[in-house]
């Protein structure tokens, strides 16, 4: 994971929630505006994006308290597909929890590093 620099597995995962987010919504019968929450959130981690490529310090810190609310806020969705048996939604919210947590792996480990390298 080390060779993925935090702003290239966060826009990543920005553009999984809009794409998968939006299909979601779209493709529903009966679409629910909540839907459209990892929308926002992957427009907001896009905005973000250029902040967190140039080690932004707070943009940084908000893109990764944004990334943790929606791996929060991506359960009950998950929950609620489980419930229903509804395997596309279950694939669709797995996926977007895989690439949430990934990116947010990529942040502490950043951070980590960036903690080091200051205290060497």
């Amino acid at each position: 994971m080390n060779k993925y620099l935090p702003y290239q597995v966060s826009g990543f995962n920005a553009l999984i929630l809009i794409s998968i987010g939006s299909y979601g919504y779209f493709q529903s019968l009966t679409p629910s505006p909540t839907a459209l929450i990892p929308v926002v959130f992957g427009i907001l981690l896009l905005a973000m994006n250029s902040g967190v490529k140039s080690e932004n310090k707070i943009i940084a810190h908000i893109a990764v308290t944004a990334t943790l609310l929606i791996l929060i806020g991506l359960f009950m969705p998950l929950k609620s597909a489980l419930g229903k048996s509804d395997t596309g939604a279950i694939v669709r919210v797995s996926l977007m929890l895989l690439t949430t947590i990934f990116a947010l792996i990529s942040f502490i480990q950043s951070f980590i590093k960036a903690r080091k390298e200051r205290e060497s």
